[in-house]
Parts: structure tokens; C-alpha cells; sequence
């Protein structure tokens, strides 16, 4: 039988205890300095079990970087959904957990800016999701409007949430106000975009 960390159940717990090591190390010393020996100590694990698991250190940077997209995007979904139909309070509570967690999480900050701040190593795991990280986001912003705009124009609402999800990620790259004051004048561009959205164009002038 292969190694186990205490309290865990299956391959899937000890790939994740063995994710969290090497996040924990990556954040407080930089992926360069990440080893798969301190890896498999911090996880409660052999050597080898990680190398089993992830097959090489590139193995681990891949699946730490998919593993920091899915749980940031389920994050961005949860504070959406905490709100409803109500447009504009989802969208600053999106928009502003998404700002505090680039200012807070360096490994977020890397993979939605691909900024050149961290390890050369790591980054080309990082940067490879960058736009997957967009793409996502967008379409947890789009199922939520989708849900309570049903009667929006399908191409101006995903040009709307696109425009959004860039936006704030120029806000990242570049802040130039508090995270509250970004994220309200933010929403109320969403609230904006998405209610023209719903608003037929005007029909064209006649030839």
C-alpha cells in the first residue's frame, strides 16, 4: 500500500494534500525553490509517491496551476450565485473578490496577468491558463446572466461579460483606486452593459 496523509481517503485526498505542500512552499519561497523531496515531507509522503502521483516537478506545476484556476473560478460562481437576480450586487461582490484575491494570492496574480514576477520555471504553467482562466470566468459570468437576462441578445451578453472580465483585469495589472472603488465603478458598468443587452437595437434606416 502506498503512502497516506493522516485523516486522508484515496488518490484524490493525496494529491491534494501533496498540491497544498507545494502551494504552501511555492507561495512563501518561489517555485524555483519548490523541492519534490520537501514536497513529499510537508505532505506526509515518500519521494516517490509524488513522483507516482505527478510523474515530474512539471507534473506538479501543471496540476497546481489547474488546481488554482478551478478554485478560484468556483469562487468567482459562488459570489454570483450568492446574490440571485440581483445584477449589480453580484457583480461587485465578483468583481471585488476577484480584485482581492490577485492583490492577496500571488499565484492568481500570475496566472491572470501572466506578469513576469514569479519563477521563470513556473510561469509557463501559469501563463499556458491564462486565457483559459478568461474563457472561464466569462462563462461563469455568462451562465449567471444567462439565468435571470433571458431575454438578452446572446452575442451582446457574451461581448458584455468579456468586456467585463478584461476590464478587471486591466484593474489588476494596473490598479488605480482602492479595491471598493474600483469594484463599484465596475458593477455599475456591468449593471450597464448587460441591461443594453436586453435592449433590442434600433432598426436599421431604410436604403
Amino acid at each position: 500500500m502506498g503512502d497516506s496523509p493522516a485523516g486522508s481517503s484515496g488518490p484524490s485526498r493525496l494529491r491534494d494534500a501533496i498540491v497544498d505542500a507545494a502551494r504552501a512552499q511555492t507561495v512563501a519561497g518561489g517555485w524555483d525553490g519548490v523541492r519534490m523531496g520537501g514536497v513529499a515531507t510537508a505532505a506526509g509522503v515518500s519521494r516517490q509517491t509524488v513522483y507516482n502521483e505527478f510523474g515530474s516537478k512539471a507534473g506538479l506545476a501543471e496540476a497546481l496551476a489547474r488546481r488554482e484556476v478551478d478554485r478560484f473560478v468556483d469562487e468567482v460562481r459562488a459570489a454570483l450565485a450568492a446574490h440571485g437576480s440581483d445584477v449589480h450586487s453580484g457583480a461587485y461582490a465578483a468583481i471585488r473578490h476577484t480584485l482581492a484575491a490577485a492583490a492577496d494570492n500571488p499565484l492568481i496574480k500570475a496566472i491572470l496577468t501572466s506578469a513576469r514576477g514569479g519563477s521563470d520555471e513556473l510561469l509557463p504553467y501559469l501563463t499556458t491558463r491564462s486565457e483559459l482562466v478568461l474563457t472561464e470566468a466569462t462563462g461563469a459570468l455568462l451562465d449567471w446572466a444567462g439565468r435571470h437576462l433571458p431575454d438578452a441578445d446572446p452575442a451582446a451578453l457574451s461581448f458584455a461579460a468579456d468586456t467585463v472580465v478584461r476590464l478587471v483585469v486591466s484593474h489588476i495589472v494596473l490598479p488605480r483606486a482602492p479595491v471598493d472603488d474600483t469594484a463599484a465603478r465596475l458593477a455599475d458598468l456591468t449593471l450597464h452593459l448587460f441591461l443594453t443587452a436586453t435592449t433590442p437595437p434600433p432598426p436599421l434606416p431604410p436604403h
